[in-house]
């Protein structure tokens, strides 16, 4: 129900954009995150976003990285600039979505998508 995309190489200093849409019939979706995992560490939370006015972002990334959403297209973006080969991992996106005919909302993750940026 969530898919993401947009991963690939990138030098350092470089710049890419994730997407990540959601799909189905969907009554609501509250808070939609950006996570990463990199090899041999756990998985971190990178940026998280209710509404537009309230982003938040993990401090490795503030200052480089912008999480945005689009509610009509029940899609969440990650741009990246300035890239740092410590950037490097897969990124998966998370939702807290309520389908329709459903009492409450759960989390949902995407098939992650890898970002890999050289030296």
């Amino acid at each position: 129900q969530l898919q993401a995309s947009g991963g690939g190489l990138v030098q350092a200093g470089g710049s890419l954009r994730l997407s990540c849409a959601a799909s189905g019939t969907i009554f609501s979706i509250n808070a939609m995150d950006w996570y990463r995992q990199a090899p041999g560490k756990q998985r971190e939370l990178v940026a998280s976003i209710v509404s537009p006015a309230r982003p938040n972002y993990a401090d490795s990334v503030k200052g480089r990285f912008t999480i945005s959403r689009d509610t009509a297209k029940k899609t969440v973006y990650l741009q990246m600039n300035s890239l740092k080969p410590e950037d490097t991992a897969v990124y998966f996106c998370n939702a807290d979505i309520t389908y329709s005919g459903s009492d409450y909302g759960r989390d949902y993750w995407g098939k992650g998508t890898l970002v890999t940026v050289s030296s």
